[in-house]
């Protein structure tokens, strides 16, 4: 019986009113159309599911079910389901206990509410796809985007995709075969047991924070964003100061309580940011309307400042500098240092005749000198600071050094190491809450396999290698020194990710995407680099996948309390596939064993996980399993193994969806980040040359100037970034504007979670998607709220609905990120206003995408005004004829 026949039939409805109930339905029942099922069925099923009692309230039948909620969003909460005949009908979050500040509920947010709109949209893509005028001798390619589709089976589009890689390796070698997987590993494992391919690489999210911090001490772990104490010890904070950070957008989940539970015992707040957000009005903070990408110019002018201050009053820490950190001034420099050039000299102009005033810093950043001096006093070593950053700064060009500098500033008010004082970045699920994560998903038991090819592009090269058949190569670990290679790309493979639409240069990206010989693309919807493909395979939802588990590391998972646990919901919708049975069945079609790409199955994998899965006990420091397993338990799962004991039954874990660890204030899981070196440094020395926080630091500069895309000091120096403010003017000495005067930052925005969940409609109808622009540049551009306007940087265009506010400061526009772009192919204009379609491939210093470093102008559009996204139709393939 399929999906939509248990529908009807929990809804006890007649096939003829379902399909009238449901305007899509027909489509979908028949599975000869790309349209799908009704967006409406799962409300029309919820209703038709409850019965009302002699109370007058809802009674409802079924089993709740622990359901993924996998997004990267930065909250990645808890999810159930209810589930009547195999159908779902309703939707809840986290109820495992009694909600409380010190004891939270792991709450989904609004993308986590409407995940089932997402599960059973009408425009899941049902089976396998061919462009139709693609074919292995003549792809065709400048139709990709363009092209209408048909239908195949799932052994047409292997043997279409198994015959295209052969060719590519017969006749270019597997270096020509690209591999966008974003975080996915399934391909991975195919295409190198094939003979490998090349590998695409970025900063990501994290910006100049990806490595910077691992170079210069200041991390734990290798882990740049534990550097920041405990949510119990945010509270201890008078004041906290917040650099680029939006946690109510961005960091969705319990993260915002950490900052709300600090202001309710009495810090302050100031925030640093071009936009005051949500977050900044909850926390009635003080804000400082920074430019974008001018985050450096500021922290000099605040160095400075406190420099300034000292002489007056003594608020540096001297003793912390000098215990603690190497190359502040040139008593204290480091014995591999190349030059004697140290920070305080550089800040009070020595070397270049610029002293780095309030003044000097304001012309740059656009906070007034007065308001960083009187934030420089606030900074000094009395007062209980946590200086904190997200990196949405760091996602700027030439900003190599910022973490080096963030650690500096913190370093002279001496907020590291100790109780109410803290320095670093705090981001995603990490926001508010630093330390070792207290319960940690144990290991799937798949043995690795390497990639014999060892080429790996970088994000800021990706389109123009393809385009232009070379680039700079710096080693498997992206930051050995350069080696200029040649490349010819004949396929591209996009497993997961959709780098086409998150990776800067769109508009260069859609070229190379139609060069090529092949594109394929795993996909649940029509996204961009599905667009772009000749081939699509649909991919199921982690709904509708074996058992799993998120969490237990800190890195794009959950917060250090937790662990999300899910369970199959419903059997894959349609002819959809996970992507591991794609990889093995693909991988068949290559001449490869199944149990060679995969020796087990996902269902035994996440028993692995489980049975290896630790808790921290209530000493702080033993090291326990995490939950009990029985002979039942590893019946039911039908998987290999062994009964275990632990902290916590099976079955009660799948039961709350969550292994989360209980806190209470005084517990023995508070971080106080960096105390022990802190306190003793010689003792317990950071992974540096000299053991030390290094302000001065050779090895950081010789690893980006090996590189070769610009050059940076050991010692933070100011840098004009690509396409930052300077450059929006034709001559800065005279502050003459040039063509392009705004610049655009790219939010992220609770439609979305980064691109997923663009295309639903409850979020659509919720969030519009505008782009925001101050009073004064509306005005001068005869701007109306409401009115369409037109985005034109140098290398793209878009169209969006302007909201004019004064939240944005004159200057500077910010256009939500993560639109799925719609190119007007005619006149080269996007109409969804995706952020990456304004944004060039700009490789600099570390190779950081400087996704927050761009400029536009801006105007009224004169072409057909936008409507509601909520009211456009659903993105979907066109199918031959239509």
């Amino acid at each position: 019986m399929s999906y939509l026949d248990r529908v009807q039939q929990a809804t006890q409805m007649s096939r003829r009113g379902f399909v009238a109930t449901t305007a899509a339905a027909t489509a979908a029942l028949a599975a000869t159309s790309l349209a799908g099922c009704s967006t409406n069925k799962v409300e029309k099923t919820e209703e038709a599911a409850v019965t009302t009692g002699s109370d007058g309230r809802d009674i409802i039948s079924g089993e709740w079910k622990a359901a993924a909620c996998w997004h990267n969003c930065g909250g990645r909460c808890v999810n159930k389901v209810l589930v009547k005949d195999g159908v779902v009908v309703r939707q809840k979050t986290d109820d495992s206990h009694e909600d409380s500040a010190d004891y939270p509920q792991q709450r989904s947010c609004l993308r986590g509410h409407a995940q089932r709109k997402q599960v059973f949209a009408a425009d899941r893509l049902k089976y396998p796809m061919k462009r139709k005028n693609w074919s292995p001798d003549n792809p065709n390619g400048d139709l990709r985007g363009i092209d209408e589709w048909e239908r195949i089976s799932w052994d047409e589009a292997y043997k279409y995709i198994a015959d295209g890689l052969q060719k590519a390796k017969e006749q270019y070698g597997n270096r020509s075969i690209l591999l966008l997987k974003g975080w996915n590993s399934e391909l991975t494992r195919t295409l190198g047991l094939f003979g490998g391919f090349t590998n695409f690489w970025d900063t990501n999210s994290y910006g100049s924070w990806d490595k910077c911090p691992n170079i210069i001490g200041f991390n734990v772990n290798k882990t740049p964003d534990q550097t920041i104490n405990d949510r119990y010890d945010l509270r201890n904070c008078e004041t906290i100061v917040m650099m680029a950070m939006n946690p109510a957008w961005s960091a969705a989940g319990s993260q915002m309580l950490n900052y709300l539970e600090a202001k309710k015992a009495g810090a302050k707040f100031i925030y640093i940011d071009p936009m005051y957000c949500e977050s900044a009005a909850a926390l009635d903070a003080e804000w400082l309307p920074i430019r974008p990408a001018t985050d450096m110019p500021f922290m000099f002018g605040l160095a400075y400042a406190m420099l300034e201050q000292d002489d007056k009053e003594g608020i540096i820490d001297w003793d912390f500098l000098n215990k603690c950190t190497v190359g502040f001034d040139a008593d204290h420099m480091p014995a591999d240092a190349k030059d004697n050039k140290n920070f305080k000299d550089y800040v009070m102009g020595t070397y270049d005749g610029t002293p780095k005033t309030p003044e000097w810093a304001s012309e740059i950043c656009g906070i007034e000198a007065d308001a960083i001096r009187k934030l420089a006093v606030t900074m000094g070593k009395k007062n209980k600071v946590a200086f904190l950053s997200s990196a949405a700064n760091a996602r700027v060009n030439n900003v190599d050094s910022l973490p080096q500098l963030v650690m500096t500033i913190g370093a002279m008010g001496g907020h590291m190491g100790k109780s109410g004082h803290m320095t670093g970045t705090t981001m995603h699920c990490t926001s508010g809450n630093g330390g070792y994560a207290l319960v940690t998903n144990g290991k799937d038991g798949l043995p690795k396999i390497e990639n014999p090819v060892d080429d790996a592009i970088n994000g800021n090269e990706i389109w123009d290698a393809i385009l232009n058949g070379h680039y700079k190569f710096t080693g498997t670990g992206h930051y050995d020194p350069a080696e200029q290679r040649d490349i010819d790309i004949h396929v591209i493979y996009s497993n997961g990710g959709n780098k086409l639409q998150t990776n800067v240069g769109m508009a260069k990206g859609i070229e190379a995407f139609r060069k090529v010989d092949m594109v394929v693309s795993h996909a649940q919807f029509y996204t961009t680099s599905a667009r772009y493909s000749d081939i699509v395979l649909p991919i199921s939802t982690e709904w509708e996948r074996a058992h799993g588990l998120i969490g237990g590391n800190l890195v794009h998972k959950s917060n250090r309390e937790m662990v999300q646990a899910y369970e199959r919901i419903i059997d894959p919708l349609f002819e959809s596939k996970s992507d591991q049975d794609i990889a093995c069945e693909l991988g068949e079609k290559l001449g490869l064993k199944k149990e060679d790409i995969y020796p087990f199955d996902a269902e035994q994998q996440f028993f692995n996980v489980l049975t290896s899965m630790k808790v921290i006990d209530a000493d702080g420091k033993t090291e326990k399993n995490a939950v009990k397993v029985t002979d039942d338990d590893i019946k039911a799962l039908g998987v290999d193994g062994s009964a275990q004991d632990g902290e916590l039954e099976y079955t009660e874990l799948m039961k709350r969806g969550v292994y989360q660890v209980e806190r209470h204030v005084g517990d023995n899981y508070g971080y106080i980040a960096l105390e022990d070196f802190c306190k003793d440094p010689e003792k317990n020395p950071v992974d540096t040359p000299s053991g030390k926080l290094e302000i001065y630091s050779q090895s950081w500069a010789d690893m980006v100037n090996a590189i070769g895309w610009s050059t940076i000091e050991p010692i933070p120096t100011y840098i004009p970034v690509a396409n930052g403010y300077e450059s929006s003017f034709a001559d800065w000495g005279s502050k003459t504007p040039g063509e392009y005067p705004l610049q655009v930052i790219n939010p992220h925005y609770l439609r979305r979670a980064h691109t997923a969940f663009d295309n639903v409609s409850w979020l659509r109808e919720a969030w519009t998607n505008p782009v925001f622009i101050s009073r004064e540049d509306a005005a001068a551009a005869g701007i109306a709220d409401g009115d369409t306007v037109l985005l034109t940087s140098p290398v793209g265009k878009c169209v969006r609905p302007a909201t004019v506010t004064a939240r944005v400061r004159p200057g500077v526009v910010a256009l939500p990120h993560g639109a799925w772009v719609q190119v007007d192919e005619e006149t080269g204009i996007d109409q969804a206003g995706a952020d990456n379609y304004l944004i060039a491939q700009t490789p600099t210093g570390a190779a950081v995408s400087g996704y927050n470093s761009a400029l536009c102008k801006i105007e009224k559009y004169t072409g057909t005004a936008l409507g509601a996204d909520a009211d456009l139709p659903a993105r979907m393939p066109l199918k031959d004829g239509e």
